[in-house]
């Protein structure tokens, strides 16, 4: 089972997608996570990306995919896999494809996680992350045992600047408009299934376990 969970930051993909992964017994796979273990690694690929990054400028396409590639390559995805975080946009979905093509594979499912406006800055704008170890926590929802101490490693707690309201709108609005051809896209191959986001996070897992098990 191969499954390609979409959706504006905010609206649990990571989290479900971790939760899928142990559900499914197949790995979650995040570009986000495999360009900071490529560039602590040191690997080829990581070292192109870290001049990337250190110029300030978007590590390319073409350079993610590569990475993204080497993943799927793994022994460990035989069975399926997770994609959090790519495809982005419709050039990324097409790269994707004829990547899967020459391996003779194919995404199943297409899940885009649907969200409202307000629940994604409440989500957001709560956001805590630890300075030392990189841990979330949330204000509301899951709030750290001591105020804005880590209970990790009791490092410092800080909001970041791109969690404040009016940068998550602005990220929001991009987001919408990259996305419309890329949902458009999955639509039309019939994989695609929206899910609102907004509700109890287990109750979502259900029903993306649901289709998963409809689509096998």
């Amino acid at each position: 089972m191969r499954i390609i969970l979409l959706g504006p930051q905010g609206a649990g993909k990571g989290t479900q997608a971790i939760k899928l992964s142990q559900r499914l017994k197949i790995p979650h796979i995040s570009t986000g996570d495999l360009l900071r273990q490529n560039v602590a690694k040191q690997t080829e690929l990581g070292k192109q990306a870290k001049g990337y990054m250190n110029k300030g400028v978007l590590v390319p396409d073409e350079l993610v995919a590569k990475m993204l590639m080497q993943r799927i390559d793994q022994s460990d995805t035989l069975d399926g896999f997770i994609l959090d975080g790519y495809p982005r946009n419709l050039k990324q979905a097409e790269t994707l494809e004829g990547m899967l093509k020459e391996r003779n594979i194919s995404i199943n499912l297409v899940i885009d996680l649907d969200s409202s406006e307000s629940i994604i800055i409440q989500r957001l704008t709560g956001r805590l992350v630890c300075k030392s170890c990189g841990m979330n926590f949330h204000i509301k929802n899951m709030p750290p045992k001591a105020p804005n101490i880590c209970d990790s490693c009791k490092g410092e707690l800080y909001q970041r600047d791109d969690d404040k309201e009016e940068t998550v709108r602005k990220r929001l609005e991009v987001y919408r408009k990259e996305t419309s051809s890329l949902i458009s896209y999955y639509k039309a191959t019939g994989k695609l299934h929206r899910l609102s986001a907004d509700g109890d996070p287990d109750i979502v897992l259900q029903q993306i376990v649901a289709l998963a098990k409809e689509t096998k």
